[in-house]
């Protein structure tokens, strides 16, 4: 049995031990916005929070998640100001680097006022196809 809170509801349910965190976010909660692209944990689009820390979800298991905290893109609130900022900016495009809010959400939990070397480096680890980053970037310096 696993038990954690997603989203901050407290989740208990049995996997499989092979299950990954992304498989479990979207195949048996269905929370969507964690997407799987390169399935090896290099592109970013899996990425979550767990215990406010960003974890590529295609390369984590679930089992890994034991009593922790997960938030994913859809546990933001609707007035949330990083994706208000995103798509002010036009930041998320195609939705495949959507999982860059939650690197940046990470980002202002210890860094409250990044300059643009640091937010650069906190999205190293999300690919983004559209924008060529700087609406993200916009976005994030225009908090």
């Amino acid at each position: 049995m696993l038990s954690l809170s997603v989203n901050d509801r407290s989740v208990v349910v049995d996997v499989p031990v092979e299950m990954t965190l992304a498989d479990f976010l979207r195949d048996r909660l269905g929370l969507l916005g964690c997407r799987v692209a390169c399935d090896q944990g290099v592109c970013g689009a899996c990425t979550v929070l767990v215990d406010d820390a960003p974890v590529a979800a295609c390369s984590s298991f679930a089992f890994m998640a034991e009593g922790r905290r997960v938030r994913t893109v859809e546990g933001l609130a609707a007035d949330d100001r990083v994706r208000a900022a995103f798509l002010r900016t036009g930041a998320v495009q195609c939705g495949f680097c959507t999982a860059g809010i939650m690197s940046v959400h990470a980002l202002l939990l210890v860094d409250p006022d990044p300059d643009e070397a640091a937010i650069r480096s906190w999205l190293a680890g999300n690919v983004c196809r559209c924008t060529g980053y700087a609406p993200i970037i916009e976005a994030v310096l225009g908090l």
